[in-house]
């Protein structure tokens, strides 16, 4: 696909691996619908940072908990014009001891699975009657490789990873749909005290960055011959 004029949905994409993501479409020519729910200012900065690029974009919020929201998103998106990418990158990660059994399951499910279900099963249909577009699922390499005390999260993204080859499938041959499993690319504060264990853990000795996540989405848009895999990006970790 040729990113340039196309219309692109990133959810999430006022902060850190969405920001990356939305701002990279824009440089390719990208006109953006930011979505956010909490991050409004943020939002609004990238928004700013498209505009002095020459490009186009708004900021839209939605809860992606709320069924009612996600579907007045799709319309609202649809209004600034057919959607030909979406970037389901938004989701929700707490740790969850087994101890508290299913504390936060239904917003982890919610966020993380059935809103880019939903987002894609919505925007997908109309890809395809138009004749094609590009799904891009925010994954992670825990879906493979699950930590003992993000148990929900981790069955949630692996869902995910399970959706994208079911909806590759399903929305082909008009669109095609990918997923991206980051390794260690950010630390939350009360994990950064292992960031430099996790650095030594890959084999390109270094953490990945935002943009390298960016990178690998620019790359599923183009590749019109690569549909339903998942893209591990972890600099090696994952056979370290």
């Amino acid at each position: 696909m040729e990113i340039e004029g196309k219309t692109a949905l990133v959810t999430g994409g006022a902060r850190r691996i969405g920001r990356a993501i939305a701002l990279a479409l824009a440089a390719s020519g990208a006109r953006l619908i930011i979505h956010y729910n909490k991050s409004e200012a943020e939002a609004q900065e990238v928004r700013g940072r498209v505009l002095a690029l020459g490009g186009q974009a708004i900021v839209l919020k939605a809860d992606l908990a709320k069924q009612q929201q996600i579907e007045s998103l799709v319309c609202r998106a649809q209004d600034f014009g057919p959607v030909d990418i979406l970037i389901n990158n938004a989701s929700v990660y707490f740790k969850t001891p087994i101890e508290n059994h299913i504390a936060g399951w239904e917003v982890i499910m919610d966020v993380n699975l059935r809103a880019p279900y939903l987002l894609s099963t919505l925007l997908g249909l109309d890809m395809k009657k138009r004749g094609g577009g590009k799904i891009v699922n925010l994954a992670d390499w825990a879906a493979n490789r699950p930590y003992a005390d993000l148990i929900p999260y981790c069955i949630s993204k692996a869902g995910l990873v399970a959706m994208t080859k079911g909806l590759a499938r399903a929305l082909g041959p008009q669109v095609q749909v990918n997923s991206i499993s980051p390794g260690a690319v950010l630390f939350e504060s009360e994990l950064a005290e292992k960031a430099q264990l996790a650095q030594k853990r890959t084999l390109v000795d270094r953490l990945g960055t935002p943009a390298d996540i960016a990178d690998a989405v620019l790359y599923l848009l183009r590749a019109d011959f690569v549909t339903g895999i998942d893209l591990v990006v972890d600099g090696g970790r994952t056979i370290y």
